[in-house]
């Protein structure tokens, strides 16, 4: 029987393989995000703080402008006199201390959407105005930037607060005045940056009007620096409501809000700590999470740090 021959021509080419598709960019920002541990423990800090406030009415074991009489300045229950009904103790007045923090983590949350939202509205399109004109229209805004930037910037606060009045809405329409030049110039210098590159000359030669040019064309790729700017806003307008609070300036009692908690608790910080302690950690833990989260977003998207 013949023998066939299974050689096989060592003449005939090897099957190419093609390259793996490259990771979606989303999937490659959670990568790099995901490998900064700090800014994934933010991250989880801010996510339960906000289940918190969005659930507060549930959450909160009391009303936060409840008065218990019989409890005034009750110590933690943890703590000998304590109950486990009040577990981070009492104010002055006998409101439960725990249910006032989960309701004010609302007020802090909203009052650092509301500023970082009016400042970064304002904020992108002064300084978006200011890099793509250039010229006298440069000028006139970062002059004004300079000049606000040259005021300390709590000063500026309460001067604007002492026009308008103390209220909850003032203290927001102030803090958004003050953090507006940090908006202002981080979206100059990315549109300055982006004027110079290819696609815009490309869109300017292919007839693309103004409208297009700003918003569509330069905007959406100047909007890193913005994003890790406003994560990081969110922890500035805390600390500046909780000061202006602090100061009377900010919420009004009996106004559930960390920085009027602290101002009411002032004079009981030797005999009662926990009055005082618990709104100062409370503003602490929430800083810190936002400062950790932005240093995250920052790391994942600049694209000087990719490996």
């Amino acid at each position: 029987m013949a023998t066939i021959d299974t050689k096989i021509d060592a003449d005939v080419p090897a099957v190419a393989h093609e390259p793996p598709a490259p990771p979606s960019p989303l999937r490659e920002f959670w990568e790099r995000f995901s490998e900064n541990r700090g800014a994934l423990i933010g991250m989880w800090v801010i996510v339960v703080i906000t289940v918190l406030a969005v659930f507060a009415d549930v959450v909160a074991p009391h009303s936060p402008t409840q008065q218990f009489a019989q409890f005034q300045l009750l110590p933690p229950a943890w703590q000998e006199g304590g109950q486990l009904s009040f577990f981070l103790g009492t104010d002055p007045v006998g409101r439960d201390i725990l249910s006032r923090l989960i309701h004010g983590a609302r007020f802090s949350l909203f009052i650092g959407l509301v500023v970082v939202t009016l400042s970064l509205i304002v904020g992108v399109a002064l300084g978006l105005f200011a890099g793509f004109f250039k010229g006298v229209v440069d000028n006139l805004i970062m002059r004004t930037v300079d000049i606000m930037m040259a005021l300390p910037s709590l000063l500026l606060a309460l001067a604007v607060v002492a026009i308008l009045g103390p209220s909850l809405v003032n203290a927001m329409i102030a803090i958004a005045i003050v953090v507006l030049p940090q908006y202002i110039r981080i979206t100059r210098a990315a549109v300055l940056a982006e004027m110079t590159k290819e696609y815009v000359t490309a869109s300017r030669i292919a007839g693309a009007s103004v409208f297009r040019l700003m918003f569509i064309n330069i905007l959406p790729n100047a909007m890193a620096p913005l994003i890790v700017q406003a994560t990081l806003g969110f922890s500035t307008a805390i600390l500046d409501a909780a000061a202006l609070g602090f100061l009377g300036l900010g919420a009004q009692p009996p106004t559930p809000e960390w920085g009027t908690m602290l101002a009411d608790a002032r004079e009981f910080i030797r005999r009662a700590w926990w009055v005082m302690t618990f709104p100062g950690l409370a503003i602490l833990i929430t800083v810190l999470a936002f400062n950790l989260m932005g240093d995250g977003l920052r790391d994942a998207l600049d694209p000087r740090l990719k490996k």
